[in-house]
C-alpha cells in the first residue's frame, strides 16, 4: 500500500498564493461570504490556504477544524485565524492523513479540489466524516466545453500544475461529488472574469451537496 503523504511542498505558489488573495476580486471574496452563509456546529475546511476563509464564518460556527498541507501556509493561516470571530484550529496535513477526531457538521472546499491528487480518493474521505445530512459547501474551477475546455487541457498537461500548486482546470468536479455518495442540493456557475481575459479559471462552479 501506497503512504499517504501528510505534506505536500510548494514553496512558490505559497508565496504567490498569500499575495494574490491579499488582492482578491470582489466577485470571489462575494463567492466566499455566500459559501459559507447559515452554516452551524463544527466545520472542516480543506485546503485553508492562508487562511482567507475565515473572516467569512458565521458567528453560529462552534469550531473550524482547518488543514493546509503545505507548510508555509499553515503558518500564514494560522496567523489569520487569530483575527476570526470563530475558533479556527489549523492543522498542517493532508485530509487523506487526517484523523478526523468526531464527526463535522459541514466540510468547506474552496479552490482546493482542483488540487488534489486524487479527488475520488478525497470525496470519499470527507463523505465519511461527515454526519448524516451534513454538507459539502464547494466554490471550486468548472472542467468547461468547446475552445474553452481545449486551452484547459491543454494548460493542464503543460506548465500550469507546476506553478499553480498542483491546480487542474480541467476536472470534472462535480461529476466526482455524486460517485463519493453526496447528492448535490444546488449549484451554479458564476463568471469571476470577463470571457475574453484568456484565464483558464475564469468561472466557478458554487454549490451544495449532502449526505444521505
Amino acid at each position: 500500500m501506497t503512504a499517504v503523504p501528510s505534506e505536500v511542498h510548494h514553496p512558490l505558489f505559497a508565496r504567490f498564493w498569500s499575495v494574490f488573495v491579499a488582492h482578491e476580486a470582489e466577485a470571489v471574496k462575494a463567492l466566499r461570504r455566500e459559501n459559507l452563509a447559515g452554516l452551524s456546529g463544527r466545520v472542516l475546511e480543506v485546503g485553508a490556504g492562508a487562511g482567507t476563509n475565515f473572516a467569512y464564518y458565521p458567528e453560529s460556527v462552534e469550531q473550524v477544524v482547518a488543514v493546509e498541507p503545505e507548510p508555509r501556509l499553515a503558518v500564514i493561516a494560522r496567523e489569520a485565524s487569530c483575527g476570526a470571530a470563530v475558533p479556527v484550529v489549523v492543522k498542517c496535513e493532508t485530509v487523506e492523513a487526517f484523523s478526523g477526531g468526531g464527526w463535522f457538521d459541514a466540510v468547506v472546499c474552496s479552490l482546493v479540489l482542483c488540487s488534489v491528487r486524487d479527488q475520488g480518493v478525497v470525496l470519499r474521505r470527507l463523505h465519511s466524516l461527515l454526519r448524516l445530512g451534513g454538507e459539502l459547501r464547494y466554490l471550486e474551477h468548472v472542467a468547461g466545453g468547446g475552445g474553452r475546455g481545449r486551452f484547459q487541457r491543454l494548460v493542464d498537461a503543460t506548465f500550469w500544475p507546476r506553478v499553480m500548486g498542483n491546480c487542474h482546470t480541467h476536472r470534472d468536479t462535480e461529476r466526482v461529488i455524486v460517485g463519493a455518495g453526496f447528492e448535490v442540493v444546488r449549484a451554479r456557475r458564476v463568471w469571476v472574469l470577463p470571457v475574453w481575459v484568456p484565464l483558464p479559471v475564469s468561472e466557478l462552479v458554487l454549490g451544495r451537496a449532502r449526505k444521505g
